[in-house]
């Protein structure tokens, strides 16, 4: 695939309030989430020194990874990617150990992080953009363009959604892919930023708070 450079076009008129369902932590020796990712059965929550694991239906923490993890996670259906500084480390969930590490597009200015069609899909947060990867060697194969500081990536049933946070206020979008342009937005509620975003396949996304250190459950509109 080519490098190809995507460039938004309209503001979606189609806004309506998130509903944020619950919220979790937060989490021992943290206060601060960087990122989440969603593993079929357990949130991940990036806390800066560690990953840590929880059940989503009752919040209690299962498993903790001490490693570093700046910005975005994702998980591709076995590993859990993560960014660490201005690489990204291809991680082993269960032992936790490092297997593979590429450049990250953004060399340390990268944000929230997703898998999808083979590849990782990572935000950089001040240039407003999402850039497809390959998750072999880092290469951008392409780049979307948003209006709003990136904070947030997912892809769900096809659909790409990306989190923003600028001037205090923050959203969740869901952009046409192939043109950028805004479909629709979930407003967060005042004092709530979101740093990190996953979708379960489900019902849910789920953001990370932010300086808060707390996850919030999120409907999803269907």
């Amino acid at each position: 695939m080519n490098t190809q450079t995507v460039n938004p076009t309209t503001t979606a008129s189609n806004v309506r309030p998130a509903e944020v369902v619950r919220k979790y932590g937060p989490f021992a020796g943290s206060d601060t989430i960087n990122g989440v990712s969603f593993d079929g059965h357990n949130v991940w929550a990036a806390t800066g020194a560690a990953l840590v694991a929880f059940d989503p239906r009752n919040g209690e923490a299962v498993r903790t990874l001490d490693l570093p993890c700046d910005a975005g996670t994702a998980f591709d259906g076995t590993h859990l990617w993560q960014i660490a500084e201005a690489r990204i480390d291809k991680i082993d969930p269960q032992s936790g150990q490092v297997l593979a590490s590429i450049p990250a597009p953004g060399a340390g200015t990268d944000s929230g992080m997703a898998w999808a069609e083979g590849s990782l899909w990572v935000g950089q947060y001040r240039q407003r953009k999402i850039h497809q990867i390959d998750p072999s060697n880092g290469k951008i194969l392409r780049t979307i363009e948003s209006d709003r500081f990136v904070t947030g990536v997912t892809w769900v049933d096809g659909e790409l959604w990306h989190a923003t946070g600028e001037a205090g206020q923050s959203d969740i979008r869901r952009l046409q892919p192939e043109t950028g342009v805004v479909l629709e937005r979930l407003q967060m509620p005042d004092g709530i930023g979101v740093s990190g975003l996953e979708a379960d396949g489900g019902e849910f996304f789920y953001c990370g708070g932010g300086d808060d250190g707390r996850v919030y459950q999120v409907k999803r509109p269907r």
